[in-house]
Formats: C-alpha cells, structure tokens, sequence
C-alpha cells in the first residue's frame, strides 16, 4: 500500500526496517569466515590495505567492494563478473527464508554494541527520517552509483543510529535474548573484535521491530555516500522496486553509545615549514617535540577551549595550532549558520585555513582523508605533505545539527565501531 501521499487519514510513514534473505559465505568454501571480512570501502587504506586484504584469502569481500582494473567500468564489470561467480561455485549463498539479523561487536577494552541489520525503506530529506550530518562528495556518490548498478546488490550495510526509549522497549528485549542464543555465525577479525550474527524471522519478533522503530528518526553515523547512492538508484527505478530499500544497520546508542573518532586530513604538496609560515599572525603555532600518544593528547586539551590542529610532515615534529585570530573567522566563515556549525573545527579547517589562508582546493589531488591517525602521520612524512590531525565533535552536537537541517563539513567524523562488510550482503534479486 502507498502511504507517501499524507492525509487525515494516512498516518506519515517512519522507518520501515525490512526482512531480507541475506547472502553470506559459507563457511565451508572460505578459508575463515575473519579472512574475507574488510573494514567499510572508505577505511580501507590504499592501496597497502587493499594488497593486505586480498591476500588474506582469494574471496574477501574487496574483491567487490573495490575491485582493482585501470577503468572504473572494467572495476565494475569485473565486481559484477565475482560476484556472479562466487554466486554459482556456492561461495556466497542465500539464506532459506527472509529475516532481519541482529548483529553483536565486542573487544577485549570494554566495548560492545548490539543493532539489527535490515533492508530500510529509502527516505526523502523532506522526510526526516534518516538524518544526514556531513556533505557528500559527488564523484564518490557517482562511482558507488555505478558499482551498485553493475552488481545489482548491496555489498556493506551502512551504520545508522537511533535513540531508544520506553517505546523501543520490545525491541531492546529482543536484540538481548537473540544474543543469548547460538549465533548463526562467530569470528574474530585482526583487530580482535569480536562479531556474531542471529537471524531474526519470527512473525511476531519482526513485527515488534517494524511497529516500534517506526516511530523513530536515524542518524546517519556512517555511510553518506552510500546513503545518497541508494536515493539515487531508487529515483531511477520506478517504484516498487528492490531499490526502494537499502542495507543498514541500526543501532540503539540510548543503549549502545558510538565512539567518535576524528577523521585526518593530508594535504598532497604543502610542506609543513611552508603551511607554517601562511599561519603567523592568524593563529598560535607551539612545537611539540612528543611521541604521537602524548601529542594527541595535548590537542585534546586545546581543543577544549576552542579550535586545535595538529600538523606534522616531513620534519618530525608536531605543531599545535590553536587560538584562531577572531577577525579571521568573522571574515572567512560563512555567518548563515548556527554557532554550533560556526565553531566546529572542521568548518575554521575548511573555510579558514583551506580555503583563505592555505588555498588548497577540496578534491582527491590536493586532499586525502584518512581515519587511522598514525598512517596520516606516516603518509605525510613519507611522502612530503603535511598532516592536519583532529580532534573529534561529540555525537549530541552532531545529532543537534542534524535536526537542525545542517550538514557538517564531509568527513568531520568517524562514528564506531562500523559493522564489517563480509558477513551479510544483499542481493536485489532474491
């Protein structure tokens, strides 16, 4: 039944979490179910990450996710090609019946977190029902476009994030007791983290799920590009159709709060000493002859009185830059904003020092974004450019601009754990 068109009598849709039959390895095929599991598409560090995982085992999911040849309609044709492949040797194989799957992570330092992956009914922004909080970057969105297309298949759920109460009160319950079964699989990856994985096909248990979240917004935590790559595909395929949903992981943070972690920017072609000298007069620069950890923790503590970078390069020191001239941010950030989004630290790098103060443009030959803070660091002193390490936004800012309507400058913010890509896909046709 088509409930988008509201009236008196129509109640407005919320999120719709659907069942699906989920493709996933068989464990007999592969050489473990850890060795062909990979971090999300954007994480994976290249091309050094990449190598690593494929050689991890001959079916990792790389293999779809980025799949390596000198065209990107080669990559795409040869995702699509494995795909198919492993789909008929019995390497991927589909589920018996549809289901949603609640989905565990735990490590050895304390964290654990609990969501439900399922099918979501693609929303409008005029909806407000998934709510974004970073800009996306068009080509990023054209090439998932594409892969997805020639696949046709979710390849990785995106993490989505919710805020639970009494009302998701049947919901919490059962994530718990299905935790308390045999999971339908377990492995640990190299990051020693722990994932188990139940499917959830009971009527009533679905049933309880569907009725209670559809009363709830969602946080985008991690997966714009795919996000605004399923609302693309969906509006080129006329409804219904299998591309009216798109693969996610929903997560209550009431009862699972994410870690944010920053995510690092290095700057191809700007020498530290050069990024430096643009700096005097505009902001405070300390030297700090310290050890990463320490170093870090030293822009923590700026950062708690306003706006810190950390950089570093070629020399082998970090420079602590903090105490922006206010002059400077009233003449380079933009005013049609709330303070919030005014005083973050990824809009003074982007309006002030990017843009005015350093002029380096924002695209992949000028700019890396990178979410492992020693491998920025060990790129940019090995490679002649300079890092810029932050310091991450804590997630009730981030939730309050997002209801605001405001999107925060793309890649401000690294929400985990993220599920791993691997353990569950989804195929459109089945």
């Amino acid at each position: 039944m088509n409930t988008a068109g509201h009236s008196k009598a129509t109640a407005p849709r919320g999120l719709e979490l659907t069942p699906f039959r989920g493709l996933r390895y068989d464990p007999d095929r592969v050489g473990s179910l850890a060795a062909v599991t990979s971090p999300p598409y954007d994480v994976v560090v290249r091309p050094d990450g990449l190598h690593h995982l494929q050689s991890a085992d001959p079916h990792n999911i790389v293999r779809l996710i980025l799949p390596e040849a000198a065209a990107p309609e080669e990559r795409n044709a040869q995702a699509a090609e494995t795909l198919r492949r492993w789909r008929a040797e019995g390497i991927l194989t589909p589920d018996p019946e549809p289901g949603l799957y609640v989905y565990e992570q735990r490590d050895g330092d304390g964290l654990e977190q609990r969501g439900v992956i399922g099918a979501l009914r693609v929303s409008e922004p005029d909806e407000h029902l998934v709510l974004p909080h970073e800009d996306v970057m068009p080509h990023i969105v054209a090439d998932r476009a594409d892969l997805m297309r020639a696949t046709s298949a979710n390849l990785e759920p995106l993490l989505l994030t919710y805020r639970g109460d009494d009302t998701t009160a049947g919901t919490a319950g059962l994530i718990e007791r299905t935790a308390g079964r045999p999971p339908l699989l377990a492995t640990t990856t190299e990051d020693g983290v722990h994932h188990r994985l139940w499917p959830v096909t009971d009527p009533a248990g679905l049933a309880v799920i569907r009725d209670e979240l559809s009363a709830h917004q969602a946080l985008i935590a991690d997966g714009h590009h795919r996000w605004a790559t399923y609302r693309r595909l969906r509006a080129e395929h006329p409804s219904p159709s299998p591309w009216d949903h798109g693969l996610v992981l929903l997560v209550d943070t009431a009862r699972y709060p994410l870690r944010v972690r920053a995510i690092h920017r290095l700057l191809h072609g700007l020498p530290v000493a050069r990024a430096l000298r643009a700096l005097d007069g505009f902001f405070r620069v300390r030297r700090l002859d310290l050890p990463l950890p320490k170093a870090m923790d030293a822009l923590a503590e700026a950062a708690e009185e306003g706006n810190a970078f950390l950089l570093t390069g070629d020399d082998g020191a970090f420079h602590l830059v903090d105490r922006p001239d206010p002059a400077l941010l009233d003449r380079t950030v933009p005013v049609d904003r709330p303070e919030a989004w005014r005083t973050l630290d990824a809009t003074v790098l982007h309006a002030t020092l990017l843009d005015h103060v350093w002029r380096v443009p924002d695209d992949p030959a000028h700019i890396a974004y990178i979410h492992d803070t020693a491998a920025t660091v060990d790129k940019a002193r090995r490679d002649g450019g300079m890092a810029v390490l932050m310091h991450p936004v804590h997630e009730d800012v981030v939730r309050e601009l997002a209801r605001q309507g405001v999107t925060m400058p793309r890649k401000s913010t690294s929400f985990g754990p993220k599920p791993a890509s691997g353990l569950v896909l989804r195929a459109l046709d089945l």
